[in-house]
């Protein structure tokens, strides 16, 4: 773990909020050098505090308007690997994110569809053909706040 000043907190909060912004711009904001700026990005990169760059798509825009979360309680648990369930359900494009929880559910998935009809089609010809799953329970999205974390 790296210890992160001030300065790195702001280049982590900036940075969340537009991961476009390059070493010039993103000295300009926090009133720094291009350099400066770069070296403390770099050993944030290197350290693997930053871990990459994402772009967010708005989904809606796209023609995909309906989020659902899953949680899915898988059957049995030794006829079929915990690997296989996930190899297969990261093999359906509509699911986004594979979560491996613990609690009620053994997993939590994030399906995105064109609208509900498509997210029933989704469930019934891929998700309930999965391999071991017993319960599902679905929550649909009415709307998402994103907030940058934990970074002060």
């Amino acid at each position: 773990m790296i210890a992160l000043d001030d300065t790195d907190r702001q280049i982590l909060r900036a940075l969340a909020e537009d991961g476009t912004l390059n070493a010039g711009a993103l000295g300009r904001r926090l009133g720094m050098s291009q350099p400066s700026a770069w070296r403390r990005v770099k050993r944030l990169q290197e350290a693997g505090v930053l871990a990459g760059t994402r772009v967010v798509i708005d989904r809606a825009a796209v023609g995909f308007g309906v989020t659902v979360f899953l949680g899915i309680k898988l059957a049995t648990r030794g006829r079929v690997s915990l690997e296989d369930f996930e190899r297969a359900a990261g093999a359906i494009p509509e699911v986004q994110v594979i979560q491996h929880v613990l609690g009620q559910f053994d997993y939590r998935l994030q399906v995105t569809a064109r609208d509900i009809p498509d997210f029933e089609r989704v469930l019934r010809r891929r998700i309930m053909t999965l391999p071991a799953v017993g319960h599902v329970e679905a929550n649909v999205m009415l709307s998402e706040e994103r907030r940058l974390g934990p970074l002060g």
